[in-house]
């Protein structure tokens, strides 16, 4: 590693010497130099070998585009991108400067790019802000955005660099493949976007190379969730009214006797007992059209839809419509919905229109979709603990790039308490005490429901506070882009790839920096990384600390009369604060989660390629779900 390293940073020093000799040379002369590269970038050889003369005129076109020249360091991660790899950049290190010279060099071969961003505003801001350095070079730019209708997203695709979401896209994906049809015959699968066989074009013309901004949270965390494109069924009228009665069947039955629930998994099964108290209850005659396996079926998913999944930390309810929320991130996931009537029976739960039920017409995995690709490279500030997953998976190394300047951030460590209140009343007392320093304090939290509990704590407190979890999506970069300022106090779910750095205000500078509060532990100690790393970018002052309790969300997946002995046997301080070694119970419970994720991702990858070996032996499209083999 630190031979590659060492060869990488002779190369950035190397490409920012030839970058001085283009510095003297007109706008049209810069536009012709990278002209004529492209005519030289035939075949990924010959890419190789214009690393150095592309980079150079990539940088110097970023610092006449946008006033931003490249780092040492950027340069050293952009290389690590071109070559196929996870760059891992700590937050502040100018990752969306970084991608822009890998995306100039490979869009050179003329093939299309896709640079793959967390949300779509970032889509749009990066589209519009990095496309002025593309166009000095003489490559044009697009964006894929969900209003945008299939010749839009024809001609955006058709540019040199697309910009969008990692759900745009792969749903662009599948849209293609319907219209392709079910028959692919013995045509490899790269080659089956060449065209299209009768019918409308498809949208994409190819997989080429995709670089991927926040890598682990869409190609780890993501890949739980597949894309999947539904078809209408029959009976709807029926159905709706399964959904409706299942709800007011789940509160005739009682756990351990009638269902066993596993919080970890978040699975609910009927016991036989179960079944027969089911079978029992009084149903409308809709339900008569519904056979009895069904119908077990969907009493299981309302109890699941009561019991596994809350509002305000896994969905919102927004406008009359079930809106999940990202777990990594905290951000709303438009379009998306849980699969096999999961969706429709939180929806019934929520006493709101039940939207239309649908079977799947064609799905695909993260993990598949991006194997598609004959190039891959991603970035993001928490790669490590996944190194593993990522080149099982994807075939991709995680290098980990030096900071531009000194990571000087604070460790202040873990307090925990019993209880939250506990909790909640010594972050209110710490940060009474920060504000008073004139800091600027960032508070991360799990779910929506903890950051608006915390908020009226604060209210109670009289502290002022703005709050950024998922209800107030749209002013993310106005909250993000103040939350430096002396004494502001921002309270946000899971700041995982925001996209928005926090700039310090020179007082806050001076006084310490930003202070980052994480009031859990995550599902994955990936995304408690990715918080800690707001504070102390680029060689700024910074600190963070933890407030845990054994009332957190992380400790909901522990059976309850486990919690209970736990709660029975702390004993707190006067403040209600417990002595660290109960750390252990929050640290394990988090391991186990993240070794269960793991097994999750393993079993959906296994079980769709399974499902491609089985539609490619009777020659169908192994990703449409249009016949019964």
């Amino acid at each position: 590693m630190w031979g590659q390293l060492s060869r990488w940073r002779r190369m950035a020093q190397d490409i920012l010497n030839r970058r001085q000799e283009l510095t003297s040379l007109s706008s049209a002369e810069l536009l012709r130099r990278g002209r004529e590269l492209r005519w030289r970038a035939s075949s990924d050889d010959q890419l190789r070998g214009l690393l150095p003369e592309a980079y150079a005129l990539g940088v110097e076109a970023a610092t006449r585009a946008l006033g931003m020249t490249h780092f040492p360091v950027q340069i050293m991660g952009a290389i690590a991108l071109f070559e196929g790899n996870v760059a891992e950049m700590q937050t502040g290190e100018g990752k969306t400067l970084t991608a822009t010279l890998p995306v100039i060099l490979r869009a050179m071969a003329g093939k299309g790019v896709h640079v793959v961003t967390s949300n779509d505003y970032l889509a749009g801001r990066d589209a519009e802000t990095m496309g002025k350095v593309y166009k000095l070079l003489g490559q044009t730019t697009g964006c894929v955005q969900p209003s945008m209708e299939d010749g839009d997203r024809r001609v955006s695709y058709g540019h040199d660099v697309t910009y969008g979401t990692a759900s745009e896209m792969g749903f662009d994906f599948l849209r293609d493949r319907l219209k392709r049809g079910a028959n692919v015959g013995d045509e490899p699968t790269r080659q089956l976007f060449a065209g299209a066989t009768g019918g409308e074009a498809p949208v994409q013309r190819g997989h080429y190379f995709a670089l991927i901004d926040e890598a682990d949270s869409i190609l780890i965390d993501e890949a739980r969730t597949p894309l999947i494109i539904g078809v209408m069924q029959q009976n709807r009228d029926a159905m709706v009214s399964l959904y409706r009665w299942c709800v007011g069947a789940t509160r005739q039955l009682q756990p351990n006797r009638d269902y066993l629930f596993d919080q970890q998994k978040r699975q609910i099964h009927l016991t036989e007992e179960g079944c027969r108290r089911v079978v029992l209850l009084p149903k409308p005659l809709l339900l008569d059209t519904i056979d009895t396996e069904r119908i077990y079926q969907h009493v299981e998913k309302a109890l699941t839809a009561e019991f596994a999944f809350q509002r305000d930390r896994d969905y919102i309810v927004n406008d009359g419509e079930i809106v999940i929320v990202d777990e990594g991130t905290g951000r709303k996931m438009d379009g998306r919905k849980w699969q096999d009537g999961l969706h429709q029976a939180i929806e019934a739960k929520e006493r709101i229109d039940v939207t239309e039920i649908t079977g799947s017409a064609a799905r695909v995995t993260i993990q598949s979709l991006y194997r598609h690709y004959r190039h891959l490279a991603g970035m993001t500030g928490t790669a490590t603990q996944a190194r593993r997953e990522f080149k099982r998976v994807y075939g991709l190394r995680v290098c980990v790039i030096p900071t531009n300047r000194p990571c000087i951030r604070e460790d202040r460590g873990i307090r925990v308490f019993k209880t939250q209140a506990d909790k909640y009343a010594a972050i209110v007392q710490q940060v009474l005490v920060l504000t008073s320093q004139q800091r600027a304090i960032l508070i991360g939290t799990p779910s929506v429901d903890a950051s608006e509990a915390l908020a009226a704590a604060f209210k109670k407190a009289h502290i002022h506070h703005t709050v950024l979890n998922a209800r107030y999506h749209e002013q993310e970069a106005d909250i993000v882009s103040l939350a430096g300022t002396p004494g502001c106090v921002t309270i946000a779910t899971n700041m995982a790839g925001r996209g928005t750095d926090i700039l310090l205000n020179e007082i806050v500078r001076q006084k310490g920096g930003l202070h980052v509060i994480a009031t859990e532990l995550h599902s994955s100690k990936r995304i408690d990384r990715q918080l800690v790393g707001r504070s102390a970018r680029q060689g700024d002052p910074g600190s963070f600390e933890f407030y845990l309790s054994l009332e957190d969300e992380l400790l909901r997946v522990i059976k309850p009369h486990k919690r209970q002995r736990w709660m029975q046997r702390a004993r707190g301080n006067a403040e209600g604060e417990l002595d660290r070694s109960w750390l252990s119970v929050l640290r394990g419970t988090q391991k186990a989660l993240e070794r269960l994720h793991v097994k999750q991702r393993k079993q959906l990858l296994k079980f769709e390629r399974d499902q491609r070996k089985k539609y490619r032996r009777v020659g169908l499209d192994p990703y449409l779900e249009l016949a019964d083999v």
